[in-house]
């Protein structure tokens, strides 16, 4: 099995820039936000050529997409022709504040 929390490194730029774009693609159900600018990623790593690490958070933890949104993330990255796998994993430390929503985000939601 793929040890991916071993010899974590930045992506490049071109490859972190895509990752980024395709992030940009899944939205929160409960927010007309996409969960980049909503501030819910809080790290992108690549553990070896192909293998990418995404820590997120949620709004809530009893956000109902807990169990499936992870999943989409996972695909939505592996879909990248430089992405033979991604794992996602959950946390809850720091905890998502209103803060952490990008500018863009704040446009989107009005929230000037």
């Amino acid at each position: 099995m793929f040890d991916f929390f071993r010899n974590k490194t930045q992506p490049d730029k071109v490859l972190n820039s895509k990752i980024i774009d395709v992030l940009k693609t899944v939205s929160d159900p409960e927010l007309p936000v996409n969960i980049y600018d909503l501030g819910l990623i809080y790290e992108i790593c690549q553990a070896g050529s192909g293998s990418i690490i995404i820590r997120m958070t949620l709004t809530a933890p009893a956000c109902p997409v807990a169990g499936t949104l992870p999943a989409i993330v996972e695909k939505s990255v592996t879909s990248l022709d430089e992405v033979d796998h991604c794992k996602v994993e959950l946390v809850w430390d720091p905890p998502w504040t209103r803060e952490k929503i990008s500018e863009e985000g704040k446009l989107e939601l009005d929230m000037y």
